[in-house]
């Protein structure tokens, strides 16, 4: 069957999109939504319907189905908030409200609409794999004892599931990947048959009391070796190991890919709304300065240009603001705080499960004072991906800003467990540091504070924190030395503009930070201009 709509032909038997005669490459689900959407326009169709149809069943996240949607919509010309073919009801599915026209193909016809076939024809291009696609192969039973194929295969299903609720990755499904067990493997060849841009693959090896996983990530279509990681572990208890092993692979692995279609993007010559999303995402993850931010915020603007109503687009813009906001590098934090939950709240009306939106508008909240509803967003974020190492980290400041300080360690304990090369675990190391003020351990707080700045050397809040504590220590001379490394990276920075950032009304919380800015003082942080 053909169907043809506006200036658009959709050929099921083909399995070809075009525009006029351009072919428009669709990976195979954002075909397969379409197909269905249009073969059922004369009814609603439920999310559950959708997701039955199109993956079998396979439980995949809200986010997961607003991508593709979103995909779907860019390829016929709509958009999320023009919604002039593809219309969303709220609560109840979705709707192809075009006007459609239906053609069968006689044998060796031609119809209107359809590219003209000429001597010199090319063979057609292959559809182009989707964006942060992966397959989990199989791991590797290095020795071959058979009693550990349990533990291995379910190590690969564990981590093919928790790459699914990733917002925006398409992951092959257990029993495609299954496919491949004990087989010799050719990545270029598996990457075309799955139509996936990256291949996870590994093996795992015991000994009598350690074990050991090695894992990498390859380029499907080049079979480049981007990244690599090995996890020796004793053996303890094997399915406490499995969730630690899984939940530090998810994490990293997402910030790997999208380091890579960062990369990509950057080849574009046309980079759409998706591609300059990773540029923004890459600046985001490289470290907090003005110019790194002012970067990203530039990629989130442009993609927003193209897509108003793109929800990667939006969270991006989100995080810039709060991240300006939390970090001391600017004296009218609330606009920016205000901006970022507007933003926020608009994405979770579009995309309620969307998990770093919560895990975002959390941190806003924390930074409101708020903090009791700060650490109910973290939690609903976990509930969506438990992989949020960060939203233990929120927790923990959450903690520490409501005077429970005491419990602040164990949450960012647990964040790093789960990540531990994290790039925000310097910011976290800082609270922590913050927290062991609080309680009056500050030989303690001086080695978190330390840890924080090997972590990240050019995080200035960390010098003037390392400061206030080695003051407090009496060791004048370090405290003045981590001052001056501080106003190095933030010249602007005084304790008024630090007393004005107080995040809770607490009077525990309140009264640490009165021992903060006396530590301040001692070490020479610029008092600023009072009054």
């Amino acid at each position: 069957m053909r169907y043809v709509f506006e200036d658009y032909s959709f050929d099921t038997e083909r399995r070809e999109v075009h525009r006029g005669k351009v072919p428009l490459p669709l990976a195979p689900q954002v075909f397969d939504l379409l197909e269905y959407l249009i073969r059922n326009r004369q009814r609603v169709v439920s999310k559950d319907e959708l997701i039955g149809a199109v993956w079998s069943g396979r439980a995949i996240s809200d986010e997961a189905l607003t991508t593709r949607l979103n995909v779907a919509r860019t390829a016929i010309g709509d958009t999320g908030q023009e919604q002039r073919l593809i219309k969303t009801l709220p609560r109840k599915g979705f709707r192809f409200v075009g006007d459609v026209r239906e053609a069968s193909r006689p044998e060796g016809a031609v119809l209107v609409g359809d590219p003209v076939a000429t001597a010199d024809d090319k063979p057609s291009i292959a559809v182009a794999a989707p964006r942060l696609s992966v397959v989990v192969l199989p791991f590797t039973n290095i020795g071959g004892d058979s009693e550990q194929e349990y533990f291995i295969d379910g190590v690969t299903e564990s981590l093919t599931t928790d790459l699914s609720r990733i917002s925006g990755l398409f992951v092959i499904a257990r029993n495609s990947a299954f496919s491949y067990k004990n087989k010799p493997v050719d990545v270029r060849q598996i990457g075309r048959e799955l139509n996936v841009r990256y291949i996870l693959e590994g093996a795992v090896q015991r000994g009598a009391n350690q074990l050991r996983v090695n894992v990498q990530l390859i380029e499907a279509e080049t079979a480049h070796h981007l990244w690599a990681e090995r996890f020796d572990k004793p053996v303890v208890d094997l399915f406490d190991m499995q969730d630690e092993i899984v939940s530090r692979l998810a994490h990293t692995l997402n910030a790997q890919l999208i380091e890579a279609e960062a990369r990509r993007a950057q080849r574009s010559l046309r980079p759409d709304a998706m591609d300059l999303c990773f540029q923004g995402i890459a600046c985001l993850n490289k470290g907090i300065t003005l110019e790194y931010l002012t970067q990203a915020r530039s990629f989130f603007d442009r993609a927003l240009e193209l897509d108003p109503n793109n929800v990667d687009a939006l969270v991006g813009m989100a995080r810039v603001d709060v991240v300006i906001a939390s970090s001391f590098l600017t004296d009218d934090r609330a606009p920016h705080f205000a901006a970022a939950e507007a933003v926020l709240t608009k994405v979770l009306s579009i995309v309620p499960g969307h998990a770093v939106a919560h895990l975002n508008l959390g941190f806003v909240q924390i930074f409101t004072d708020r903090a009791d509803r700060g650490i109910a967003e973290c939690e609903r974020a976990l509930a969506l991906d438990r992989n949020l190492a960060e939203a233990h980290g929120w927790i923990g400041l959450a903690n520490h800003v409501l005077g429970r300080s005491a419990q602040t360690e164990a949450n960012f304990n647990e964040a790093l467990r789960l990540s531990p090369r994290d790039s925000s675990a310097y910011r976290w190391m800082v609270a922590v540091g913050f927290s062991k003020l609080q309680l009056d351990a500050n030989a303690e707080a001086v080695a978190w504070f330390r840890r924080s700045i090997e972590a990240n050397r050019n995080h200035p809040f960390a010098h003037f924190a390392l400061a206030a504590a080695l003051a407090q220590l009496g060791h004048l001379d370090e405290a003045h030395a981590a001052v001056q490394a501080g106003l190095v990276l933030h010249p602007d920075f005084t304790i008024r503009r630090y007393r004005a950032s107080a995040w809770s009304s607490n009077p525990a919380y309140l009264a640490g930070r009165e021992r903060i800015y006396e530590g301040m003082r001692l070490a020479g942080v610029p008092e600023g201009i009072v009054g």
